[in-house]
């Protein structure tokens, strides 16, 4: 199937690319679950269908900022990663309700590379688990050159 320029493929969005870390890892996910804990229509990019930690499932968003956006510029400029943590924030007030039903990992990735914190713990929690599986311990370097590579890939696309 052939895609028109500026259409994006579903291997090539950040947020499938943390549902396939996740099998990577052995645990098994669903991808955009619906009527999770929200009654609209918005949900977020996924689930997981075991525990995680401390016996509750995972729930994570991902988004993609620019630091050099207007909204975004003048804490950019003050301190590297400005603009992933208040993508955080608004994440997690956007999902303020998961409660104590799931966990909550919002997931920003800056266009220029930076990375939230509670990505950045999330993916060498991953990344530890996909070493353990396999066997190499790179597991977690990968991991993180998988995603700030895919997210210029996904600009790409977006651009062209």
């Amino acid at each position: 199937m052939h895609k028109s320029p500026g259409q994006v493929g579903e291997a090539s969005r950040p947020q499938d690319l943390v549902a396939r870390c996740f099998a990577s890892a052995g645990t098994p996910v669903t991808k955009e679950p619906t009527r999770l804990f929200r009654t609209d229509v918005k949900r977020p990019n996924g689930l997981t269908l075991v525990p995680w930690q401390s016996s509750e499932s995972l729930s994570w968003d991902v988004t993609v900022v620019c630091p050099l956006a207007e909204s975004y510029v003048t804490g950019s400029a003050r301190e590297a990663g400005a603009a992933a943590e208040l993508a955080t924030s608004r994440k997690e007030e956007k999902y303020d309700n998961v409660g104590g039903q799931y966990l909550f990992a919002p997931i920003a990735v800056e266009t220029l590379g930076g990375l939230n914190t509670s990505a950045c713990q999330l993916f060498a929690n991953m990344g530890r688990k996909i070493s353990s599986t396999s066997g190499d311990a790179r597991e977690e370097a990968f991991l993180f050159q998988r995603v700030l590579v895919l997210v210029q890939r996904y600009i790409c696309c977006l651009v062209t």
